[in-house]
């Protein structure tokens, strides 16, 4: 089998990278990979890739031409996103490139499969779920963090245990959700037209070591680097007292599950499922801090009362649909997933620097 894996420099993609060349030898698998090395720390997760046999080139997926220099390929897996709800509406990213990026790169990945009769293992997010919606939902305090008030959930596709996939969609989702959510529908299009798999993973928040840290792509482990190197930090809206929840997942987890999806012979009648850490990795900022500050030390930390656009008080996934198909659940604890960032940091004092400078 020869997979194909986009955004192969990024922590996720590196990460599915190292994942599946411990898993199969060279003989099973083949790995070839392409990333633009438009972010900041992606290089120099080149060696470690040349290190391991795995083909990378220099090749972004907005351009169709570059892609089909590798030939043909069995499996596609896309990890190639820009992956900040705040992109094309603040920052650097402009709507034009982000919207370029995950989805006329989505379409060409898809125009391959095609060519190749490849399957296609998408990455998407959970951020594709209505933002009216999620903010909608009743909330109540325990334990320094957010959770459902579940005696007045009225909607079945949320419980205590997270939002099921069932769950809105209806704009807005954010221009990043949007661009992510029309590539689902672009993808399950492709896929009945012209008879190809396709799985779309809608993932959590991904976290672990060496992980590119910025606040709205990787925020338990920009918030751990942040606390260690004794930068200020903030946290925003809700009152300013940090209970805002979101799950997190390992991508040794997300990895385990895509060797399942990638062997499997069968269509899915339901191709898309939640992937997360689910109920019992989900923390919320202020239960962050406190880990931090029982390794570290204190920290300036300032409350904002003032909320922004895209913020959500809890989101968290319900992955027991992706359990079911798959007979899959993530095995790395919350608990070990931030010791694994907390040495890393310790490690790489500079890591800041090295991964959010543009």
């Amino acid at each position: 089998m020869r997979v194909l894996i986009t955004g192969i420099c990024g922590f996720v993609g590196s990460s599915l990278a190292q994942g599946l060349r411990c898993s199969y030898s060279s003989d099973q698998l083949q790995i070839c990979g392409v990333d633009n090395l438009s972010r900041s720390g992606s290089s120099l997760n080149i060696a470690s890739l040349k290190r391991m046999g795995i083909d990378f080139k220099h090749v972004d997926v907005r351009y169709y031409e570059d892609l089909m220099s590798f030939g043909r390929c069995d499996w596609i897996i896309d990890a190639a996103a820009n992956a900040s709800v705040l992109a094309g509406t603040a920052g650097h990213v402009s709507s034009r490139n982000l919207i370029d990026t995950n989805l006329v790169g989505t379409l060409n990945l898809l125009e391959c499969c095609k060519l190749w009769n490849a399957g296609l293992c998408m990455l998407s997010t959970s951020r594709v779920y209505s933002l009216a919606a999620l903010t909608a939902l009743p909330m109540m305090a325990a334990d320094d963090a957010f959770c459902l008030d579940n005696t007045h959930v009225c909607d079945p596709a949320v419980s205590v245990e997270g939002i099921k996939e069932s769950f809105s969609t209806a704009a807005p989702v954010s221009l990043y959700g949007c661009s992510k959510l029309a590539s689902e529908l672009l993808a399950l299009e492709y896929s009945h037209a012209f008879d190809f798999p396709v799985v779309i993973n809608r993932c959590g928040v991904m976290a672990g070591a060496g992980q590119f840290g910025k606040a709205d792509q990787g925020i338990f482990a920009f918030w751990l680097h942040s606390w260690f190197e004794k930068r200020p930090l903030r946290l925003i809206g809700f009152e300013g007292r940090g209970f805002q929840v979101r799950d997190c997942l390992h991508p040794s987890d997300l990895c385990a599950l895509i060797q399942l999806q990638i062997q499997s012979t069968s269509r899915l009648p339901t191709p898309i499922a939640n992937v997360s850490g689910g109920r019992a990795s989900a923390r919320s900022l202020r239960q962050l801090s406190d880990w931090c500050c029982d390794r570290w030390g204190a920290n300036s930390v300032e409350s904002v009362r003032q909320s922004r656009e895209y913020d959500v008080p809890w989101l968290v996934l319900d992955h027991r649909l992706a359990s079911e198909i798959w007979d899959w659940s993530p095995t790395r604890s919350t608990e070990s997933i931030l010791l694994e960032i907390a040495n890393f940091a310790e490690s790489q004092p500079d890591w800041l620097n090295i991964s959010t400078a543009y």
